[in-house]
């Protein structure tokens, strides 16, 4: 096969036909076609895409070199070599071209389908919205209907009506060594979260400025008057629904509060999933506070449309599973039904639905530190979106989007970060078994003096910590206080916020 270049023009990509000819004859030179294209014999064109690998932009000299030192472009000249090139260029420009608009396309069909999803549940929650408008309007407007006892008992009596029939039924004790029982509740808790995630199980209302698009991170959403704290995303990343199960199984490598998660137990199911029982960890987020555990049940399984699903439920005696057994200085915290929906999608890539929702029993902190626990927006920031935006984050690093100067890889940045973060969260938390130990306290200030004198926190790595410990005692000196700062808004409402002042020394 020949290839036929344009010998005059620069760069004209629709004149261009290099198609692998054969040329007449036979001959090694290459043939003029009516005065205007050249045809290039298969060992030319393997010779030039040989030298375009390395340098798609050669120089002239370049060329010319090209020419001496190849004996099948002999005969070819230095002006057709440099159109060759040109059109070469011209055409793998229209190719990456090509390829971005059929992803951008791809994204787009994704998002249209995702915004259909959306809309279809935004019209099921209007009309029941609209139905339980009229009925209220029916029993309001109908007086052998509505109720005319305004006294204080009949308002007490039918609250405590409405509160007894909105309780939760507590089910049947299930057996922790039996699987059979761990299932029932995991098919429960899947079914509960499809209801979030797909459904109106809770009236979500968008988060300002999340616009949706292809370059979005997603469509963010937060509860509203529903049990607990509730936040929810909708987003697309082009990576296989495996590879994004991974990650988001992976915690505490994106959310930045959790301490540590342990799987005690992995039991795997007759339909060829997996029920995990886990013990975690998570921060305080102030000195004000104490942490919180939970003790999860999670369970891994497919969907017969091939999505995949991970949802989570915190065991109680409220959902007749195990509890497990309390620690000392932290709070038992629940998480409601939660959880990941990965759906495949056409031509690669995946649509991720995440939920999450908590209740981080917020009246055992003081009153002013509540809005931390019962803001579904920081619940959102914190988690739901920190877990999209790292997965989106590795996608653009393994797909070669982001790039990085100075020779630093995004792992390593990552790496850091996270350090950052923990060490920051560790000293705030001064747990004992992470080797800190309480020296003073200020009452009337609120000022903490710790030292930590583990040689895991001595960040010094050309010492040998044993010996600099046993010389001069040293170790991590920590001063931490918490500070009730003011923050007024345009509107006439003031808030307090909470911050937290962090003095690290090492000694």
């Amino acid at each position: 096969m020949a290839g036929a270049m344009v010998v005059h023009g620069h760069g004209g990509g629709g004149r261009d036909r290099d198609r692998d000819r054969s040329s007449p004859g036979g001959s090694g030179a290459p043939q003029v076609d009516t005065g205007k294209y050249v045809r290039y014999t298969p060992e030319q064109v393997d010779a030039l895409e040989r030298v375009y690998s390395e340098c798609p932009k050669p120089s002239s000299l370049r060329r010319q070199q090209l020419i001496r030192e190849c004996p099948i472009l002999s005969n070819i000249e230095p002006k057709q070599i440099k159109v060759w090139f040109q059109n070469r260029r011209c055409r793998e420009k229209q190719r990456k071209e090509a390829s971005r608009l059929q992803t951008v396309n791809r994204k787009l069909s994704a998002m249209n389908k995702l915004l259909m999803e959306e809309n279809d549940r935004l019209q099921k929650q209007v009309s029941r919205l609209v139905y339980e408008n009229g009925y209220m309007r029916t029993h309001l407007n109908n007086p052998s209907v509505a109720t005319t006892d305004t006294s204080c008992e009949s308002v007490v009596t039918s609250g405590q009506h409405q509160q007894q029939q909105n309780a939760v039924v507590p089910r049947p004790q299930r057996d922790a060594n039996n699987p059979a029982g761990l299932l029932a509740i995991a098919e429960e808790t899947l079914a509960e979260f499809l209801s979030k995630a797909t459904g109106t199980a809770v009236d979500w209302v968008q988060m300002v400025g999340m616009k949706p698009g292809p370059d979005s991170i997603g469509i963010i959403a937060v509860s509203h008057n529903c049990s607990g704290v509730a936040a929810r995303a909708c987003g697309l990343v082009s990576l296989e629904p495996t590879k994004v199960a991974e990650i988001l199984k992976d915690r505490p490598s994106w959310y930045r509060d959790c301490r540590c998660v342990d799987v005690l137990q992995i039991i795997p199911t007759g339909n060829g999933g997996t029920i995990e029982l886990i013990y975690m960890q998570t921060y305080a987020p102030t000195t004000l506070a104490a942490p919180r555990d939970f003790w999860i049940l999670r369970y891994t399984s497919g969907l017969e449309d091939g999505s995949l699903v991970i949802c989570e439920r915190s065991l109680t005696q409220a959902t007749g599973g195990p509890s497990g057994p309390n620690t000392p200085n932290f709070v038992r915290a629940e998480v409601l039904p939660s959880g990941y929906l990965i759906r495949p999608c056409e031509g690669g890539g995946s649509m991720i639905h995440i939920v999450d929702h908590v209740d981080l029993d917020a009246w055992s902190v003081p009153e002013v530190l509540r809005p931390l626990y019962e803001s579904p927006k920081i619940l959102a920031q914190k988690m739901t979106i920190a877990a999209l935006r790292h997965i989106r984050q590795i996608a653009h690093e393994s797909s070669g989007e982001m790039p990085y100067g100075g020779g630093r890889q995004p792992a390593v940045l990552r790496t850091f970060s996270q350090r950052l973060s923990r060490g920051f969260n560790d000293a705030v938390n001064g747990f004992l078994d992470d080797g800190w130990s309480l020296m003073s306290s200020d009452g009337a200030e609120d000022v903490t003096i710790a030292i930590n004198s583990s040689p895991n926190k001595l960040a010094v790595s050309h010492v040998n910590p044993s010996q600099m410990f046993t010389v001069i005692g040293g170790g991590v000196l920590c001063a931490k206080a918490s500070m009730l700062l003011q923050v007024f808004t345009r509107k006439p409402s003031m808030f307090y916020l909470v911050r937290d002042l962090l003095i690290v020394c090492v000694t």
